[in-house]
């Protein structure tokens, strides 16, 4: 195990993982937001089909579902892995064995969905899958609500990081999402993954191989706060960075026990969101269609 994994491990003595800073013993087993101890947990371990083209592509992505989150999104679509927390419990060495498995299959790379809970075990699977001859690239399919120090630690882990900008207000993260400070914190973390690994870049068959891509949930009501997401991407980021903007918002969970989140996004506005796309300077990426 290396030093970076252990400070990660440590991390868990008194869980300050991602900012909610539970502060529980996760390695003698407490469970604080995340309803997650010492034990990985995951729900699917597949390929999959349904990512943006570069992530996907052909042969899919090979996806690791962790159970438990460290949200509480009450519009969550994988609520029965991320709330409820479906699954079933796996080692960090048969974690590696089944990311061999999964490039043996052809993954294009591999996604560990959820991850920032789980990231010293996570950690610790790449490392023994990386020893066994682990090549193809390393995802970070991850909420956005992120610890920058923690983010330091996975550096060395991670090739491509895929956080969600959800909200532009502190409230609405509150009210929706049950954590503080989201505005902050995702942008700091969003700051550190582009330090970390720049613009996405992509192989000769255009699958990405190392960068940052962010993905944007377009919510009824304007409560994502689109436009001021693109603002800052734009211009504290970088205009050149690559977004998936995505219209597939739909009721779940509990989103159908408050009116403003009880139907889908209107066509009107969409192309509100894509006008502010455009307008913000940036250019790269997908675009969902409603």
């Amino acid at each position: 195990m290396n030093n970076e994994i252990r400070k990660l491990y440590k991390l868990m003595e008194k869980c300050t993982l991602c900012p909610r800073k539970c502060g529980v013993n996760r390695l003698k087993g407490e469970k604080g937001a995340c309803q997650i101890g010492k034990d990985l947990k995951v729900a699917s371990i597949n390929l999959h089909y349904g990512e943006e083209p570069p992530i996907s592509g052909e042969a899919g992505s090979g996806t690791v579902f962790f159970t438990g989150c460290n949200l509480a999104c009450v519009f969550c679509q994988n609520y029965p892995i991320s709330q409820l927390c479906n699954g079933y419990e796996i080692s960090a060495e048969n974690l590696a064995d089944k990311m061999m498995e999964l490039q043996n299959k052809g993954a294009n790379n591999i996604n560990l969905v959820t991850p920032t809970h789980v990231y010293p075990m996570a950690a610790e699977s790449i490392f023994i899958a990386k020893e066994k001859g682990l090549k193809i690239p390393v995802l970070s399919n991850c909420g956005g609500y992120e610890s920058v120090e923690v983010l330091e630690l996975m550096e060395n882990f991670i090739d491509i990081y895929m956080p969600d900008m959800k909200y532009s207000s502190d409230e609405n993260a509150k009210k929706y999402s049950k954590v503080n400070n989201y505005v902050e914190n995702n942008r700091a973390a969003v700051r550190e993954m582009f330090r970390q690994k720049g613009i996405l870049s992509f192989n000769d068959d255009g699958m990405a191989k190392k960068g940052l891509l962010i993905r944007h949930l377009v919510l009824p009501n304007n409560i994502s706060g689109s436009k001021k997401t693109f603002n800052f991407v734009a211009k504290e980021i970088s205009p050149d960075t690559y977004m998936s903007v995505m219209a597939q918002y739909h009721t779940a969970n509990k989103s159908s026990q408050y009116e403003e989140l009880n139907r889908k996004i209107t066509q009107e506005e969409y192309d509100e969101v894509l006008e502010d796309f455009d307008a913000a300077g940036l250019y790269n990426g997908w675009l969902q269609e409603l």
